[in-house]
Protein backbone atom coordinates (compact mmCIF):
# COMPACT_ATOMS: atom_id res chain seq x y z
CA UNK A 1 0.00 0.00 0.00
CA UNK A 2 1.30 3.26 -1.27
CA UNK A 3 -0.48 5.41 1.65
CA UNK A 4 1.89 6.58 4.06
CA UNK A 5 -1.22 6.21 7.10
CA UNK A 6 -1.32 2.30 6.46
CA UNK A 7 1.52 2.46 8.70
CA UNK A 8 -0.14 4.19 11.85
CA UNK A 9 -2.32 1.52 13.64
CA UNK A 10 -4.95 3.04 16.44
CA UNK A 11 -5.74 0.69 19.26
CA UNK A 12 -8.41 1.73 21.80
CA UNK A 13 -10.47 0.53 24.67
CA UNK A 14 -11.60 0.98 28.03
CA UNK A 15 -9.59 0.69 31.54
CA UNK A 16 -8.05 -2.84 31.45
CA UNK A 17 -9.20 -3.92 28.89
CA UNK A 18 -5.84 -5.41 27.38
CA UNK A 19 -5.02 -3.10 24.78
CA UNK A 20 -2.13 -1.81 25.80
CA UNK A 21 -0.87 -5.88 25.72
CA UNK A 22 -2.26 -6.54 22.43
CA UNK A 23 -0.48 -3.47 21.15
CA UNK A 24 2.88 -4.88 22.61
CA UNK A 25 2.39 -8.03 20.83
CA UNK A 26 1.60 -6.82 17.40
CA UNK A 27 4.39 -4.68 18.01
CA UNK A 28 6.98 -7.96 19.22
CA UNK A 29 5.14 -9.80 15.87
CA UNK A 30 6.15 -7.34 13.41
CA UNK A 31 9.88 -8.79 13.71
CA UNK A 32 11.42 -4.93 13.48
CA UNK A 33 13.32 -3.15 16.51
CA UNK A 34 10.97 -1.95 19.31
CA UNK A 35 10.96 1.61 20.79
CA UNK A 36 8.10 2.10 22.99
CA UNK A 37 7.14 6.13 23.70
CA UNK A 38 5.87 6.71 27.29
CA UNK A 39 3.91 9.29 27.73
CA UNK A 40 3.07 8.64 31.60
CA UNK A 41 4.27 10.94 34.24
CA UNK A 42 4.62 8.77 37.73
CA UNK A 43 2.88 11.49 39.80
CA UNK A 44 2.21 9.03 42.68
CA UNK A 45 2.44 5.70 44.14
CA UNK A 46 -0.09 4.27 42.36
CA UNK A 47 0.85 5.48 38.82
CA UNK A 48 4.28 4.78 39.80
CA UNK A 49 3.46 0.89 40.36
CA UNK A 50 1.39 0.97 36.69
CA UNK A 51 4.22 1.81 35.34
CA UNK A 52 6.57 -0.82 36.19
CA UNK A 53 3.86 -3.65 35.87
CA UNK A 54 3.64 -2.30 32.37
CA UNK A 55 7.81 -2.78 32.00
CA UNK A 56 7.56 -6.17 33.74
CA UNK A 57 4.78 -6.91 31.13
CA UNK A 58 6.78 -5.93 28.25
CA UNK A 59 10.24 -7.69 28.94
CA UNK A 60 13.41 -7.35 27.76
CA UNK A 61 14.27 -5.80 23.85
CA UNK A 62 12.85 -2.48 24.23
CA UNK A 63 14.50 0.82 23.96
CA UNK A 64 12.11 3.38 25.95
CA UNK A 65 11.18 7.49 25.05
CA UNK A 66 9.95 9.01 27.97
CA UNK A 67 7.67 11.87 26.54
CA UNK A 68 5.13 13.68 28.09
CA UNK A 69 4.06 16.60 25.18
CA UNK A 70 6.01 16.29 22.35
CA UNK A 71 4.94 12.85 20.74
CA UNK A 72 4.82 15.11 16.89
CA UNK A 73 8.84 14.98 17.50
CA UNK A 74 9.36 11.87 18.74
CA UNK A 75 8.12 10.38 15.79
CA UNK A 76 10.06 12.28 13.47
CA UNK A 77 13.06 11.35 15.43
CA UNK A 78 12.40 7.93 15.68
CA UNK A 79 10.13 6.78 13.33
CA UNK A 80 12.04 4.36 10.51
CA UNK A 81 11.75 1.90 8.57
CA UNK A 82 13.56 -0.62 10.68
CA UNK A 83 11.48 0.03 14.04
CA UNK A 84 8.19 0.14 15.01
CA UNK A 85 7.11 2.82 17.93
CA UNK A 86 5.00 2.18 20.34
CA UNK A 87 2.90 5.08 22.01
CA UNK A 88 1.17 4.24 25.61
CA UNK A 89 -0.62 6.20 25.99
CA UNK A 90 -2.24 9.37 23.98
CA UNK A 91 -5.10 9.37 26.84
CA UNK A 92 -2.19 10.15 29.16
CA UNK A 93 -0.23 12.38 26.06
CA UNK A 94 -3.72 14.43 26.60
CA UNK A 95 -4.25 14.76 29.98
CA UNK A 96 -0.18 16.22 30.16
CA UNK A 97 -1.64 18.87 27.40
CA UNK A 98 -4.65 19.88 29.71
CA UNK A 99 -2.11 20.03 32.69
CA UNK A 100 -0.03 22.35 30.95
CA UNK A 101 -3.01 24.47 29.57
CA UNK A 102 -1.76 23.43 25.71
CA UNK A 103 -3.87 24.13 22.65
CA UNK A 104 -5.58 20.78 22.31
CA UNK A 105 -6.41 21.42 18.74
CA UNK A 106 -3.18 22.50 17.60
CA UNK A 107 -1.11 19.79 19.41
CA UNK A 108 -3.48 17.10 17.86
CA UNK A 109 -2.92 18.65 14.36
CA UNK A 110 0.66 18.59 14.53
CA UNK A 111 0.27 14.62 15.98
CA UNK A 112 -1.67 13.86 13.29
CA UNK A 113 0.08 15.43 10.37
CA UNK A 114 3.64 13.95 11.59
CA UNK A 115 1.90 10.09 11.58
CA UNK A 116 0.69 11.07 8.20
CA UNK A 117 4.32 11.54 7.83
CA UNK A 118 5.72 7.91 9.19
CA UNK A 119 8.75 6.95 7.58
CA UNK A 120 8.05 3.64 9.56
CA UNK A 121 5.35 1.69 11.41
CA UNK A 122 3.84 3.19 14.57
CA UNK A 123 1.06 1.60 17.17
CA UNK A 124 -0.90 4.16 19.47
CA UNK A 125 -2.52 2.61 22.32
CA UNK A 126 -5.74 5.30 23.73
CA UNK A 127 -8.53 4.83 26.46
CA UNK A 128 -11.88 5.16 24.65
CA UNK A 129 -13.88 7.09 27.78
CA UNK A 130 -17.01 8.64 26.09
CA UNK A 131 -19.30 5.38 26.44
CA UNK A 132 -20.04 4.89 29.98
CA UNK A 133 -21.59 8.09 32.09
CA UNK A 134 -21.42 11.83 32.16
CA UNK A 135 -18.72 13.37 34.11
CA UNK A 136 -19.84 15.11 37.36
CA UNK A 137 -17.67 17.93 36.54
CA UNK A 138 -16.64 20.33 33.95
CA UNK A 139 -12.96 19.36 34.02
CA UNK A 140 -13.74 16.08 33.28
CA UNK A 141 -16.36 16.46 30.49
CA UNK A 142 -13.80 18.66 28.67
CA UNK A 143 -11.44 15.91 29.25
CA UNK A 144 -13.24 13.08 27.53
CA UNK A 145 -14.54 15.53 24.97
CA UNK A 146 -10.80 16.28 24.09
CA UNK A 147 -10.38 12.47 24.11
CA UNK A 148 -13.46 11.49 21.80
CA UNK A 149 -12.30 14.70 19.37
CA UNK A 150 -8.37 13.34 19.46
CA UNK A 151 -9.47 9.62 18.74
CA UNK A 152 -11.32 10.18 15.64
CA UNK A 153 -8.65 12.79 14.24
CA UNK A 154 -5.67 9.93 14.66
CA UNK A 155 -8.54 7.24 13.22
CA UNK A 156 -8.76 9.15 10.32
CA UNK A 157 -5.02 9.24 9.42
CA UNK A 158 -4.20 5.64 10.73
CA UNK A 159 -4.46 2.83 8.72
CA UNK A 160 -5.80 0.42 11.02
CA UNK A 161 -8.13 0.99 14.00
CA UNK A 162 -8.82 -1.98 16.19
CA UNK A 163 -10.90 -1.97 19.29
CA UNK A 164 -10.20 -4.23 22.18
CA UNK A 165 -12.82 -5.24 24.39
CA UNK A 166 -12.08 -8.29 27.13
CA UNK A 167 -9.05 -8.63 25.45
CA UNK A 168 -10.47 -9.19 21.97
CA UNK A 169 -9.17 -7.44 19.36
CA UNK A 170 -11.95 -6.52 16.95
CA UNK A 171 -10.98 -4.59 13.53
CA UNK A 172 -13.12 -1.31 12.48
CA UNK A 173 -10.81 -0.43 10.23
CA UNK A 174 -10.04 -1.09 7.44
CA UNK A 175 -13.84 -1.56 6.99
CA UNK A 176 -14.86 -4.51 5.39
CA UNK A 177 -18.82 -4.01 5.97
CA UNK A 178 -21.28 -2.99 2.71
CA UNK A 179 -22.46 0.60 3.06
CA UNK A 180 -25.27 0.59 5.82
CA UNK A 181 -28.33 2.35 4.33
CA UNK A 182 -31.86 2.41 5.53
Amino acid sequence: MSDQRAYGTLVLGGARSGKSRFAEDLALRSGLGRIYVATGTAFDGEMEKRIAAHRTQRGAGWRTVEEQTDLAGVLRREGKADAVLLVDCLTLWLNNLMMADRDLAAESARLCDAVSMLAGRCIFVSNEVGMGIVPDNRLSRDFRDAQGRLNQDMAAVCGKVIFVAAGQPFLLKPNQQPEISL
